[in-house]
């Protein structure tokens, strides 16, 4: 998890732009918080890195996932893909979701994914900009954006993602990802008990 300074990823929504979309105090009651982060090297090696928590900080997922990648464009769009995967997996699709992010246009793709899926015909206010080469991802991804109850995301800054160490260093974070079940259960709402997460890293090269 996050060195122990840092803020817990509901305080970091709490604290951070929502882009196109306004950040009210009502909105902060998410359900569970995603923070994504991918890494590329010049050589092709990269990473992604991945945590889900619940509002109250119990732990989901952690996930550190060393990846081929051909630009750090593409390791973002697919860290968060990888994600959304192991959330929707997760929880209930009912669940209003908080993402973390610190790329630029992906966090407003993100929630002009959100205001167009509120319009009839699907279009988002401000056009989508994405880089081709992640196309496939953005696919992924606004169809798991589609399927929660409520999702936004927020943009924060790469020194304050918790999930950049895990993204850089995945060499070293391989022991993070899930072979047996959380620390706790993961109850949803009314009571109603939410699978322990799979071995989410066979999304990676998806």
């Amino acid at each position: 998890m996050a060195a122990s300074h840092r803020p817990a990823l509901r305080n970091l929504f709490d604290d951070s732009p929502t882009p196109h979309i306004a950040h009210p105090p009502h909105t902060h009651h998410r359900d569970f918080y995603l923070a994504a982060d991918g890494s590329f090297r010049d050589s092709g090696e990269g990473g992604l890195g991945v945590i889900i928590e619940t509002r109250d900080g119990g732990r989901i997922a952690r996930l550190s996932v060393p990846d081929r990648v051909p630009d750090n464009n593409v390791a973002e769009y697919r860290a968060l893909h990888l994600g959304l995967d192991v959330l929707a997996a997760n929880v209930p699709p009912s669940a209003r979701v908080g993402v973390l992010v610190d790329h630029d246009d992906l966090a407003a793709n993100v929630n002009r994914a959100t205001l167009a899926g509120r319009e009839s015909d699907y279009r988002p206010p401000h056009p989508f900009r994405v880089p081709g080469a992640a196309e496939h991802h953005w696919r992924g991804i606004r169809a798991r954006v589609n399927g929660f109850g409520e999702l936004r995301a927020a943009r924060i800054r790469s020194a304050e993602n918790p999930a950049h160490p895990l993204a850089n260093a995945p060499e070293r974070f391989e022991h993070v990802n899930p072979t047996t079940e959380p620390d706790r259960p993961v109850s949803g709402y009314d009571g109603e008990q939410v699978p322990p997460p799979s071995r989410a890293n066979r999304h990676a090269g998806d």
